[in-house]
């Protein structure tokens, strides 16, 4: 398994990490709204401070370690961002922190195949010396016999300089191991740039979940500020009437009690979405200081035109990340063919030419060619070893992506029961949130007229409370679902505004 191989493999299980803590993160982020909108606590076996926000502290932790939870943040603007969900997607597309690591991580890929092409291509070089040297014949074993009236050769050449500047080329004519390592190299690469696009993805799910929470925490404020403006209300007319000694006290006690908790739930709800409004800033590279707000609302668009069948079709053609553990398939089986090859015999021709002299001024023309061909008789079984570790990441690089194909289909089939789930959510929590109201108009109407107690307006202030918050959180599960639909059909961005119904 190369180095370049570990790379891909470990940017694509952070990236399906990723996936996992986003899964997370709207796990907690539903929970927290299934629970009591009276005080926004968590349904866990430690009970969650409100001031302290509606995320575990073991998400919280997750969230910090999580790229795809951060950006590269742009400087304040100084005024108002009036924030669109294809604007917010835009700027994470752009800014967001997973992306940008994956985007660098695939310039080292790109790197390595350049470098895995350049051992295929001529090298050429020049170089040029200049030497001194004082040779002796006898190290050489050079020794000429006395002749008579003549003194025989000296130990020693002499000193004597010399310069030569040559022209060299090295060229690999046969060499399988280099072909196959660059065939695997160009599919590395090809399965980074597709784990790109799936962080593309990745980025839209992420940006998607914390966009529709800015919205759902909106709609609660805006639920509480209604609550508030009735309790109010009440409030006074419950404070007249016992002026007017037409209530008793206690009813009026009741009432305050009831415009406090109202006051109580505004506070916390503008707190959450201040929190919510920071979280998305965050992902989509806004200043931790830039005002902005949402232009969007909660809404429901019922799914037409596609079906599961299709968008699993859909999805196996289409994920990036399916794609990319597909090319990385093929990058293993070319790492193993180039393991093979190394039994091969290797052709490669070097050649040089130049001249060189005791001067530039008389240069002789001088030059090299050789052919070489080298064959490995016995390398002590590590050919064996190299393939069988080959074949052995091919095995697992194959079972990968099998999995990975069965994944995407659970994503598919998980994403449309969500949104089948959810859409009859919100036509059953929408109805109940008009006969809720409505039950409180005739609940007050009836204390006004003396015929019940206030315990019934109590009551039927909290069924609306409760309705308003089934609604609001069916809508946002149906909209998270049609995210999550449109990231496991692939290609989130372009599929997401024809899923929301967008024009």
């Amino acid at each position: 398994m190369t180095e370049e191989s570990n790379k891909v493999l470990r940017r694509r299980i952070r990236i399906l990490g990723a996936a996992s803590v986003l899964a997370l993160s709207v796990n907690v982020a539903v929970t927290g709204q299934n629970a009591n909108p009276l005080n926004y606590s968590i349904a866990t076996p430690r009970p969650i401070n409100p001031a302290e926000g509606t995320t575990t502290p073991s998400a919280q932790a997750t969230q910090q370690q999580n790229p795809f939870l951060g950006s590269v943040p742009t400087k304040n603007t100084g005024t108002r961002i009036n924030l669109t969900l294809k604007i917010a997607i835009e700027r994470g597309l752009r800014y967001n922190l997973g992306l940008v690591e994956a985007t660098q991580s695939s310039a080292d890929v790109h790197a390595e195949r350049l470098r895995a092409l350049s051992a295929l291509l001529p090298q050429l070089s020049a170089d040029a010396r200049q030497g001194y040297e004082n040779l002796s014949f006898r190290e050489i074993g050079i020794k000429l016999p006395a002749i008579p009236g003549f003194p025989g050769l000296p130990p020693t050449s002499g000193a004597f300089g010399y310069q030569d500047a040559r022209v060299t080329l090295e060229q690999s004519v046969y060499n399988a191991t280099l072909r196959n390592q660059y065939r695997a190299r160009k599919s590395e690469e090809l399965a980074s740039s597709l784990t790109i696009r799936d962080s593309g993805d990745i980025v839209v799910l992420a940006v998607g979940t914390a966009y529709l929470q800015v919205l759902a925490s909106a709609a609660r404020l805006e639920t509480a500020k209604a609550q508030l403006a009735s309790a109010r209300e009440l409030d006074q007319q419950l404070l007249n009437q016992v002026k007017n000694e037409v209530s008793p006290e206690i009813d009026s006690i009741r009432a305050q009690v009831g415009r406090q908790s109202a006051e109580q739930q505004l506070t916390n709800a503008i707190n959450h979405l201040e929190k919510d409004k920071l979280t998305l800033g965050r992902i989509v590279g806004l200043a931790i200081d830039q005002d902005f707000d949402v232009a969007d609302a909660l809404t429901y668009h019922a799914i037409s035109g596609v079906t599961p069948e299709t968008v699993s079709e859909e999805a196996l053609r289409s994920r990036s990340d399916l794609r990319s553990a597909e090319a990385a398939v093929e990058a293993a089986s070319f790492i193993l063919r180039a393991q093979k090859a190394e039994r091969q015999p290797v052709i490669s021709v070097t050649a040089n030419y130049g001249g060189g002299g005791g001067n530039i001024g008389n240069f002789n023309q001088v030059y090299t060619i050789v052919g070489n061909v080298s064959v490995p008789i016995y390398t002590g079984g590590r050919i064996r070893a190299d393939i069988e570790r080959a074949r052995s990441e091919l095995a697992r690089r194959q079972a990968e992506y099998e999995d990975l194909k069965g994944r995407v289909a659970y994503d598919v089939r998980i994403a449309w029961l969500d949104a089948s789930a959810s859409q009859s959510s919100v036509q059953v929590a929408e109805r109940n949130k008009s006969l809720a109201e409505r039950a409180l108009l005739q609940s007050q109407d009836r204390y006004k007229n003396g015929v019940t107690n206030y315990l019934e307006v109590v009551q039927a202030q909290e069924a609306v409370s409760e309705a308003s918050e089934n609604y609001i959180e069916s809508l946002f599960s149906y909209d998270q679902a049609i995210i999550s639909l449109a990231r496991a059909s692939g290609n989130a961005e372009t599929k997401l505004p024809n899923l929301l119904g967008e024009k």
